[in-house]
């Protein structure tokens, strides 16, 4: 038995249990760690996600305010205000400061909802082929950005109901598992756009 068969009875009996207790918890803790692990990438790859969509926004909004601009010039403020929260997004997106990006993309989404309602008084615009096609493009893309936002959402909040729970939260703060943050939209930018009040503000 080696270094056990030199021990006293009482001995053996004191250290074998606390050994095996000791196996059992480290096992647990590795159980957990996986499971953090786990987690955290589950969030990693739900921003991953979105982040291809708001890439391939960027791409498309200049062409819309392009095609906008050949038709809607009395309406500088609501292209720039596009423009401005575009670079907004950008900034945030790639800093990954999803607090920033959230409050970029009310910016962003208010002055989209702005643009598209303020066309609805440019019969020529409406009827352009290109118009439709990146109103429709970029629309598709804030429906899919939102749905992959909840996804990340909920991925997000198991990750941090585990970082805050006991005994997960001992070894989320030893091997540092933060917290991650939310991203969230103002309750007026989930709503559908209210073209009489855009149009009101517009007056």
């Amino acid at each position: 038995m080696g270094v056990f068969s030199t021990l006293p009875v009482p001995a053996m009996l004191f250290l074998v249990p606390l050994l095996a207790l000791l196996i059992v918890l480290a096992l647990y803790g590795v159980r957990i760690y996986n499971g953090l692990v786990a987690l955290r990438e589950n969030v990693r790859k739900a921003w991953a996600n979105i982040d291809v969509l708001l890439s391939q926004r960027h791409d498309e909004l200049p062409k819309l305010v392009e095609t906008c601009r050949r038709y809607m010039a009395h309406e500088r403020d609501t292209l720039e205000q596009v423009m401005r929260a575009r670079s907004a997004v950008f900034t945030a997106q790639g800093k990954g400061d999803v607090r920033a990006l959230g409050a970029a993309e009310d910016q962003l989404r208010e002055g989209l909802g702005r643009l598209f309602a303020l066309a609805e008084a440019y019969p020529e615009l409406r009827a352009n082929e290109s118009f439709r096609h990146l109103q429709q493009r970029i629309t598709e893309l804030e429906e899919a950005i939102a749905d992959r936002r909840e996804l990340y959402n909920e991925a997000v909040n198991l990750n941090n109901i585990r970082v805050q729970t006991f005994p997960d939260l001992l070894v989320a703060r030893w091997l540092q598992f933060p917290n991650q943050q939310l991203l969230e939209f103002k309750e007026e930018q989930k709503r559908d756009v209210d073209l009489a009040t855009l149009f009101d503000r517009s007056a």
